[in-house]
């Protein structure tokens, strides 16, 4: 059986638990809807333009971003590779 120190416990965990969901879930509701609420009022404020960068300047900085990884990790991936990690 288990003592009473140990159920008082365990009741007090589960009740903080179920509090604590409740708190969340409500916190959580009220957000959603705040959001929900003012989503009609911003989509008519703001029209969703074209990115700032065409399609070939996105994959040429692409292309820059993937040689500077390369050559700035290049050496430490090549010593790891030849100690066999």
């Amino acid at each position: 059986m288990i003592s009473v120190l140990a159920q008082e416990r365990l009741l007090g965990a589960t009740l903080g638990s179920i509090l604590t969901g409740i708190v969340v879930f409500e916190q959580r509701r009220k957000i959603y809807r705040s959001i929900s609420d003012t989503q009609p009022q911003l989509s008519s404020q703001f029209q969703v333009g074209e990115p700032i960068f065409g399609k070939e300047t996105r994959s040429e900085l692409a292309r820059m971003w993937n040689k500077g990884v390369d050559q700035a990790f290049g050496p430490a991936i090549h010593h790891l590779s030849s100690r066999g990690w």
